[in-house]
């Protein structure tokens, strides 16, 4: 299904395009740190320019790009047009949006660059009427974040409604730390001059709309709500797989892996949404209350019974769409002895009334049979069969997916009738396309992080708590794949375009069918 992207374009089907403001917005300045990157490139910059099309920009607001290299606005203006996968600079409305972008060379670890940009900014607010709102978004690698967050501190830029000065807002991209003491580490920096409030940790995943629409599809429904629990649900699947293998993340990826790399963020939070009690209302602080609480009840890795709940793989040669590709060990820029696993399926329990030994299984893998991310929901089975005598066989459960990529969906399946004399049964499905009738501006989840950030709202954003929390649980089972004694031994390899390694691949094969 082709993605609806958000433009000025309106909506399908002929339907007018509609605002993505729960509020008016203020106006602010945008200051990206690794305005040269690739993230800047391909994430940032596409997704602002969607929400200038929309109509979906403060005004007035000014875009500037810091980073060490030495650019004026033109060059900075004419490397994001040469970089991004979209062809930005055939748009008829790119010569307008570059009037917004300015360019100011930034030495990371030099406090006189802070002087330099607190004066450009002072400056530019004045002339462009900003109202002193500023957001500093850290597009740099994770050991820089203290680097820059301790210079804006120093500087005097993270302060907020003091005279002439508006709001002031630090958007931090994932990973949070690369364990639980240097989350701490991190959170001490950040807290050294910015409140929590003024934090805003992105976890893109939370921004997809199909992945907040599980929270909708719980919470404003009342016929699942009695049976999400232990009395009638069997096991829960989250699995994220991906085609694509490292690419240019290797330098990144060989250090963190992807436990790493997707579990302590990602698959954590697609666990919470899916497990968490039903807040109090519908506010950021409540939404957040009760994910932290979920994560609180996550069973120790180290508990007894835990000794199997861990499958990890590194993909080998193989195929993806008849095409032949390279094992992770002959990437460019890994190890050719690399330990670092690619693939994981790690069976966690929470210990609380609702889930009580009931397993949900967290799956993430790079080279996999084909993208898809998706949540299976596998209820139990009926517990008397009346049907037994006559079918002689199993009725088989009833089971819940919500497709988040590349279908987003959600399809649940039912024993039905097959039409004719006979008494039997087939499995059919109830199914929901998640664009289907939708009207107006469909915002991509950078679109929608960088929105929520303007307007104030922290809801799908990571707190600290529950930052910390996540650490403690997956520090464990960091340790035995970093440091234990049979570490190579563990490392189970799987052949490219499969589903992963063979212990994990029946669960795979059912999930994923």
């Amino acid at each position: 299904m082709e993605r609806i992207e958000t433009s000025d374009e309106g909506g399908p089907n002929g339907a007018p395009a509609c605002s993505l403001l729960a509020k008016d917005l203020e106006p602010c300045q945008l200051v990206i740190f690794g305005a040269t990157g690739d993230l800047t490139a391909r994430k940032l910059i596409p997704a602002l320019f969607a929400l200038f099309r929309g109509g979906n920009l403060p005004k007035p607001c000014s875009i500037i790009g810091c980073g060490r290299t030495a650019l004026d606005n033109d060059g900075f203006r004419q490397r994001l047009a040469e970089n991004s996968p979209a062809d930005l600079a055939g748009h008829p409305r790119w010569d307008e949006f570059t009037s917004f972008l300015h360019y100011r060379t930034v030495q990371y670890e030099a406090p006189q660059s802070y002087g330099e940009l607190a004066a450009f900014l002072k400056e530019l607010d004045k002339r462009g009427g900003t109202g002193g709102n500023t957001i500093f978004d850290l597009a740099v690698p994770p050991d820089v974040y203290p680097v820059i967050s301790a210079q804006l501190i120093d500087a005097g830029l993270a302060g907020e409604n003091d005279v002439g000065r508006g709001w002031t807002r630090i958007i931090v991209e994932k990973p949070f730390g690369h364990d639980l003491a240097s989350a701490k580490v991190l959170d001490a920096a950040l807290h050294r001059g910015f409140s929590e409030q003024q934090i805003f940790r992105i976890d893109h995943y939370l921004a997809k709309e199909t992945v907040q629409n599980t929270m909708m599809f719980r919470f404003a429904n009342s016929i699942f709500e009695p049976l999400w629990n232990r009395d009638y649900i069997d096991h829960v699947g989250i699995v994220s797989a991906e085609e694509l293998g490292v690419g240019t993340r290797a330098g990144y990826y060989d250090r963190a892996g992807v436990l790493r790399d997707m579990f302590q963020n990602h698959m954590l939070q697609l666990l919470a949404m899916i497990g968490m009690e039903p807040p109090a209302g519908f506010t950021a602080e409540r939404i957040r209350d009760e994910k932290t609480r979920l994560l609180g009840c996550l069973r120790p890795f180290t508990a007894p019974g835990q000794e199997d709940a861990l499958v990890l793989g590194q993909y080998g040669p193989g195929r993806i769409k008849g095409r032949a590709v390279a094992g992770y060990r002959r990437e460019n820029g890994v190890r050719a002895d690399s330990l670092t696993p690619t693939f994981a399926m790690l069976r966690v329990y929470l210990d609380n009334r609702r889930w009580q030994e009931v397993p949900f299984y967290l799956i993430s893998g790079k080279r996999m049979a084909r993208k898809d991310t998706r949540l299976v929901i596998q209820f139990k089975e009926v517990p008397h069969s009346m049907f037994r005598e006559v079918i002689g066989g199993k009725v088989g459960a009833n089971r819940l997916t919500f497709g988040i990529f590349p279908d987003e969906e959600i399809n649940l399946s039912f024993q039905a009738k097959v039409p004719g004399p006979r008494i039997c049964l087939r499995t059919t499905d109830l199914g929901f396309k998640y664009y289907d009738d939708a009207f107006g501006p469909l915002p991509t989840a950078y679109e929608k992080v960088l929105l929520d950030c303007m307007q104030g709202e922290q809801m799908f954003f990571w707190r600290q708590d529950g930052v910390e929390l996540a650490w403690a649980f997956l520090d464990p089972v960091l340790e035995i794949c970093e440091q234990c004694d049979d570490r190579k031994a563990r490392l189970k390899f799987y052949e490219a375009g499969s589903w992963g390694p063979e212990e994990a691949r029946g669960l795979m094969d059912d999930l994923m069918g």
